[in-house]
């Protein structure tokens, strides 16, 4: 008995990273410790911003075929790059979720992908979710091209980028409920 009060910590900690190794414990684990440390996501600095010019980017959505994204453009824009095999694309969902359930109306939401629709489509409907998904049919304008995922973006009406997060974020928070709040008056 003493040796397992002894090694106790050391034990669960193999049986963790035993965990780790099935493929079919690893996502999950990963998408709970992913949402565990997300925070939410901070405004870009003033001075630091910068402004879209080039709002050509044609996607394909997987409800209603295709989408020219300049049809934003005025509008706050939302643009969020993920995967389903992604496990801090699938952390930050459920608040994206919850805050598309609130301002889908207002703002302008763009979940996008590169995978098959199938399977986007399958993930969706798996986890409930009624998120507007898009897939490219060309490489996103320049100011928006990002090399990781997740990455989101928040645009103000004037094409500014008010956010740029990399890696899971609580979008669900107070604080960009009052980001989103405050630019849909501008």
């Amino acid at each position: 008995m003493s040796f397992l009060k002894k090694n106790a910590v050391n034990i669960l900690f193999f049986l963790f990273l035993g965990l780790l190794i099935i493929p079919q414990t690893r996502m999950p684990i990963q998408v709970f410790v992913q949402r565990l440390i997300s925070f939410s996501p901070s405004e870009i600095k003033k001075e630091n911003t910068e402004v879209i010019d080039d709002y050509g980017w044609k996607l394909q959505s997987l409800e209603n075929g295709p989408v020219d994204f300049s049809v934003s453009k005025g509008n706050v824009i939302i643009v969020n790059f993920w995967a389903t095999w992604c496990p801090p694309c699938v952390a930050e969902m459920p608040s994206f979720q919850k805050l598309y359930n609130l301002y889908g109306g207002e703002v302008d939401f763009y979940f996008v992908s590169s995978e098959k629709p199938e399977a986007l489509q399958k993930f969706l409907s798996k986890n409930s979710y009624s998120l507007p998904v898009y897939v490219q049919n060309q490489q996103a304008p320049d100011m928006l091209l990002s090399n990781a995922l997740p990455t989101t973006f928040l645009i103000s009406k004037k094409g500014e980028i008010i956010i740029n997060e990399t890696g899971a974020a609580d979008w669900n928070s107070d604080k960009v409920k009052r980001i989103l709040d405050k630019l849909l008056k501008e």
